[in-house]
C-alpha cells in the first residue's frame, strides 16, 4: 500500500524541511488535541464531588483558549506546508511530462495517444499530488493519531476498557485491505477510460469538417455516447467501492462504541471508573472516528495514487529515440552534406523505406526533391532533422562530420522547417512569426510576411498583424496558414531551409512570387525543398527524383528534361494542366 510513498521519497528528501515541518506539527498536535477530553473530564468529577470552584473554572477556560490558540496557530502552518508540497509535486511532474514531451521524437507520439498523455498530466497528476497532502496527512491521523488517543485512554482511563474497545479492529484492517486491492484495479481502468474518452473529443474536434461533411454526426454522436457510456460504468464501480470505506467504517466504530459504552457502564457501577472517566473516553471514542475513516481513506488515496503514479512513470520511463552524442563535435556552418549511400528504416517496419541514397548538397545551393506520393521525399528531409534513430547502412554527413555526432541544439538551430500541415499557435499574426527568433524587429516580420507572398492579406485581416489567428482566432485558409508558416522561417533566416510541399495550398502566381523572393533573398544559404509541382524546383541547382525509396533520375531541370523518365513525363502532364486551368 505504501509503495508510493517510496517511489516518491525522492520529492520528500527534496523538499525534508517542509514535510519536517508540517509532520512535527502533526505529531504535536496529536498530544494538544487529546487534552481537551480529559478537561471535560475532570470537570465532570469536580462538579459531581462539589470541589469544582470558580479559579478551577477559570483556569480550565484558560488552559482551553491557550490549547485552541496553539491548534489554529500549528493548524495553518502544518496544512500551508504540506498542502503546499503537494502542489509543488504536481507542479514538478508536469515540468518534468512538458519537458519530456518536447524531448520525444514521432515514434513516441505515433504509440501514445493525444488523449491518454493529456489525461497523464491532468487526472492522474492531481491524484498523486494528492496522494503528497490529503494522504500524508490520513497516514499521519490513522497511526500516531489513533496511538495518542488509545495511550491517552489506556493511561488516564482504563487499559482494560481500552483493548475491549479494539476487537474489532483487527476486522477493520482487513476489510480495508481487501477494498485497497479492488480499488487499485478499478481506477486504473477508470483513468484509461478517461483518456480514450479524451481522444475521441480531440478526434472529433480536430475532423468536425470531415463528420460535417459525411453526415456522420448522429453516428459520432452513438460512440461517444457509448464511450461516456464506458467511463461512466468505471467510475461508476470505483464509486461502489469508495462508497463502502466509510460505512463499513462506521460500523465497526459503532462496534466499539457499544462495548465501550456497555463495559465502561458496568465498570462505573463496581466503582472502577469515574463517571468523568466514562464521559472523556466516550469523548475519546468520538475523536477515533476518524482515525478510524482516515485508515480508509488512506487505502483509498494511496491505491489511486500508485496507479496514477504507475501510469505518470511509464510516459516518463519511455526512453529518447534520438539522443544527444558524448563528445559532440562542433561545426560552425554546414558547407557540405552528404548522403552516402543512405538506408533508412522506419522502428515498426519490416522495409526499407530508404535504399542507398547518396547525393551532396553545398552551401548556397537550392535542392529541389521530387517524386510520386509515398517515394520517400518526407523521410528523406527527417533524416536531417534527425527525427529518428541513425540509419540502417550508409552515414549522413555534415562536412564529414556524421550528423550523430553534431549537437540536437547546433542541428536545429541550422534549421528553418516548414511543413505541409501547417500549425498556428493561437496569437497574433506578428507572434506567430516571431514563434523563432522574439527579438525580431517590425520591419523584419513586414519583410518575411511580404517574402511570403501574405503582405496583400494583411489589409484584410479585422486588425492587421495583431490579428488573433489560430484555434481561438480568425479562420485562415490553407494558403494564408502555409504563407504565415513560412514566413516564420524565414525572419529566423536560416542556414538551411526545408519547405516539405509548404506551397501545396497556394496558386501558382503567389508560389512564383514566394520561389523568386526566396531565391533573391537566400543567396549563400541552403534551401532545400520537397515538392509534387515541379515548377518550384524548375530553378534547382540540383534536383532528386525519388521511386520507391531511391534515386532514380538526378541534375538540373534542363537535363531531366533531356531524358525520358519520370520528371520530364510529369512536368509535361503539369505544364498541360496549367494550361487547360488559364
Amino acid at each position: 500500500m505504501f509503495i508510493v510513498l517510496r517511489k516518491l521519497a525522492w520529492f520528500f528528501r527534496q523538499h525534508r524541511k517542509r514535510y519536517t515541518i508540517a509532520l512535527t506539527l502533526l505529531f504535536v498536535l496529536n498530544f494538544v488535541e487529546v487534552a481537551p477530553p480529559d478537561l471535560l473530564g475532570r470537570a465532570i468529577d469536580a462538579m459531581n464531588q462539589g470541589s469544582l470552584t470558580l479559579k478551577s473554572i477559570f483556569t480550565t477556560i484558560v488552559i482551553y483558549v491557550g490549547l485552541l490558540v496553539i491548534n489554529y496557530v500549528f493548524g495553518f502552518t502544518w496544512m500551508y506546508q504540506l498542502y503546499g508540497g503537494a502542489n509543488l509535486l504536481q507542479r514538478t511532474f508536469r515540468y518534468r511530462l512538458v519537458k519530456h514531451f518536447l524531448q520525444m521524437t514521432p515514434t513516441f507520439f505515433e504509440q501514445s495517444r493525444t488523449g491518454d498523455l493529456m489525461a497523464r498530466a491532468t487526472n492522474d497528476l492531481n491524484a498523486v499530488s494528492e496522494t503528497a497532502g490529503f494522504g500524508i496527512l490520513t497516514l499521519i491521523d490513522s497511526t500516531t493519531f489513533s496511538a495518542t488517543i488509545l495511550v491517552t485512554m489506556g493511561i488516564l482511563i482504563s487499559w482494560k476498557l481500552t483493548l475491549a474497545s479494539l476487537i474489532p479492529l483487527p476486522i477493520i484492517a482487513y476489510t480495508m485491505t481487501k477494498y485497497g486491492k479492488v480499488v487499485h484495479e478499478r481506477f486504473t481502468l477508470a483513468q484509461d477510460a478517461f483518456g480514450d474518452m479524451n481522444d475521441r473529443v480531440l478526434e472529433t474536434v480536430a475532423g468536425i469538417r470531415v463528420v460535417r461533411a459525411y453526415v456522420q454526426e448522429q453516428r459520432e454522436q452513438q460512440r461517444f455516447r457509448e464511450t461516456t457510456e464506458d467511463v461512466y460504468r468505471k467510475n461508476v464501480a470505483v464509486a461502489k467501492i469508495d462508497s463502502m470505506f466509510e460505512p463499513t467504517i462506521k460500523l465497526l466504530v459503532g462496534l466499539s462504541y457499544l462495548i465501550g459504552l456497555g463495559y465502561g457502564t458496568y465498570m462505573v457501577f463496581q466503582s472502577r471508573l469515574t463517571l468523568g472517566q466514562l464521559t472523556a473516553f466516550n469523548v475519546y471514542l468520538g475523536m477515533l472516528i476518524w482515525p478510524m475513516l482516515a485508515i480508509g481513506e488512506l487505502i483509498n488515496i494511496m491505491q489511486r495514487g500508485n496507479a496514477s503514479l504507475d501510469r505518470v512513470e511509464e510516459t516518463l520511463a519511455y526512453p529518447p529515440d534520438v539522443t544527444n552524442a558524448e563528445d559532440p563535435c562542433p561545426v560552425e556552418i554546414p558547407h557540405e552534406i552528404r548522403f552516402q549511400n543512405l538506408s533508412f528504416r522506419y522502428p515498426f517496419s519490416d522495409s526499407d523505406t530508404l535504399s542507398h541514397i547518396t547525393f551532396s548538397i553545398m552551401r548556397g545551393q537550392t535542392i529541389g526533391i521530387v517524386g510520386r506520393t509515398g517515394s520517400g521525399k518526407s523521410t528523406l528531409i527527417r533524416q536531417l532533422l534527425r527525427e529518428y534513430p541513425p540509419a540502417r547502412e550508409g552515414a549522413l554527413l555534415v562536412d564529414g562530420v556524421p550528423i550523430e555526432r553534431i549537437s540536437l541544439s547546433q542541428l536545429h538551430g541550422w534549421v528553418g522547417y516548414v511543413p505541409q500541415d501547417s500549425m498556428l499557435f493561437s496569437k497574433t499574426v506578428e507572434e506567430n512569426v516571431r514563434f523563432g527568433r522574439p527579438d525580431a524587429s517590425p520591419s523584419e516580420v513586414y519583410n518575411a510576411l511580404e517574402m511570403a507572398g501574405f503582405q496583400s492579406d494583411i489589409s484584410q485581416l479585422q486588425h492587421g498583424l495583431d490579428t488573433r489567428v489560430g484555434e481561438r482566432g480568425v479562420s485562415l485558409s490553407g494558403g494564408q496558414k502555409q504563407r504565415i508558416a513560412l514566413a516564420r522561417a524565414l525572419v529566423v533566416d536560416p542556414e538551411i531551409l526545408i519547405l516539405d510541399d509548404a506551397m501545396s495550398a497556394v496558386d501558382a502566381r503567389t508560389e512564383a512570387h514566394i520561389v523568386e523572393a526566396v531565391r533573391r533573398n537566400r543567396r549563400g544559404r541552403t534551401t532545400i525543398i520537397a515538392t509534387h509541382r515541379l515548377s518550384t524546383v524548375e530553378h534547382a541547382d540540383s534536383i532528386v527524383v525519388l521511386n520507391d525509396g531511391k534515386i532514380v533520375e538526378q541534375g538540373v531541370h534542363d537535363q531531366l528534361m533531356a531524358t525520358d523518365g519520370w520528371y520530364r513525363a510529369q512536368y509535361l502532364h503539369q505544364q498541360l494542366e496549367a494550361e487547360i486551368d488559364e
